[in-house]
């Protein structure tokens, strides 16, 4: 798959649409930054983009979506200064593809759960035969109501796109479904795109219209077809957003476990999008990852504990009730009990701090022990500063360390 993937995609570009204003969500923030597993919405698309060894990605946005483009680095961002439509936010994309001769992706920037696979599949797919100028990603759904249907003709390539809503009584009781990705050969790009009419209700431009004006043409549109309807998803609400990170939970504690990693209570269990952890290692119910966690081999994290940005080497044990914090290093064997929180701590190895403590800004050394209650005192109202202990001290009950 990589030489053939190397091969085909070695001209290949990204068009993300993501301007829409997710008016839904009910929310000051973009819609498609919203976290999905801690990670933005619309870094999960630029990532797998990315993954394909597109030479260039162009993200699509709305105006005052700073926040967007500086997520999306090193994509390239366009602004669409009118939301006018699909079509119109393609044929923003690509005033930064001017130069640009190869297979264009068309993706929606709104779902994150789609696959680097089901990606090069559709990529596959608009050069199955010589006719193709273009494929569209479809899938079959359940309950097709509200979604776009893909009409084939009788060799099986796309006749058109029908909406829901200009759909007859039998286009309706079709369930194959548009989901809104597409791969376009560039050149027939930008002759379709000037082609799209806003003879519409709303009087926009819908990218939807490029398979019939393909056709109009000579040129036939293929079919990809994406086997789990879940990847599809877009989100535009808070109920969707839940779904996709549950779908996204799941598939990440699938994935743990499948890695060697023992959940003792999986779905209530929860991970972000970069957690990684070691082979047999344990972990209870009701732990909570926050981004940039590692834990090695053969550890145990107790019920209730919430990490994040730290690193957790073999052999240790963790809680019940323990939070670490940013920029803690626990190393090998350490044990680490019930309400003991760590902040930007080197933890030697074989120390422990068994309840009841809080150790913040230090470097601890090997076969420490911290008695209950003791703490680290680092703030003087004006400067953070860092507390050092060496190896084999014994630090006894309520001990302030300043």
């Amino acid at each position: 798959m990589a030489d053939k993937q190397s091969t085909k995609n070695k001209h290949l570009a990204c068009i993300i649409l993501a301007a829409g204003k997710g008016t839904r969500m009910r929310s000051k923030t973009p819609k498609v930054m919203h976290p999905v597993l801690n990670l933005p919405i619309i870094k999960w698309i630029t990532n797998t983009a990315q993954s394909l060894n597109a030479v260039k990605s162009v993200v699509v946005i709305g105006p005052d979506m700073d926040a967007v483009a500086q997520a999306v680095t090193p994509c390239e961002t366009v602004i669409q200064t009118e939301r006018k439509g699909t079509g119109d936010a393609v044929k923003t994309g690509l005033t930064n593809l001017q130069d640009f001769d190869g297979d264009i992706l068309i993706l929606l920037g709104d779902t994150p759960l789609i696959t680097q696979q089901t990606i090069q599949d559709l990529i596959d797919a608009r050069h199955d035969g010589n006719d193709v100028r273009l494929s569209v990603l479809g899938t079959f759904m359940d309950n097709p109501d509200g979604y776009g249907r893909l009409i084939l003709d009788d060799d099986g390539m796309l006749d058109k796109i029908v909406e829901h809503k200009d759909a007859s009584e039998e286009e309706k009781t079709v369930d194959l479904v548009n989901t809104g990705a597409f791969c376009v050969d560039a050149q027939t790009l930008r002759t379709l795109i000037s082609a799209i009419k806003n003879e519409n209700a709303q009087g926009e431009y819908y990218i939807t219209d490029l398979p019939a004006l393909a056709k109009a043409k000579g040129w036939k549109t293929a079919v990809s077809y994406c086997d789990d309807e879940n990847e599809v998803l877009g989100i535009n609400s808070r109920q969707d957003l839940a779904v996709v990170e549950d779908i996204a939970q799941n598939r990440k504690r699938t994935q743990m476990m499948e890695n060697g990693v023992t959940l003792q209570d999986p779905f209530a269990t929860y991970f972000s999008y970069d957690t990684d952890i070691g082979q047999d290692s344990i972990i209870g119910p009701g732990c909570v990852f926050g981004p940039g966690v590692k834990i090695d081999e053969d550890v145990e994290v107790k019920a209730f504990c919430h990490l994040e940005g730290v690193h957790v080497k073999s052999g240790c044990a963790l809680g019940p009730y323990a939070r670490l914090r940013p920029g803690t290093v626990l190393h090998e064997n350490v044990r680490i009990g019930n309400f003991v929180e760590i902040k930007n701590t080197d933890f030697g190895k074989g120390s422990k701090a068994n309840h009841l403590s809080y150790i913040g800004d230090s470097t601890i050394g090997e076969d420490v022990n911290f008695g209950a209650g003791s703490i680290t005192v680092n703030y003087d109202g004006f400067t953070k500063h860092r507390t050092h202990v060496g190896n084999n001290v014994m630090i006894g009950c309520n001990v302030n360390l300043i």
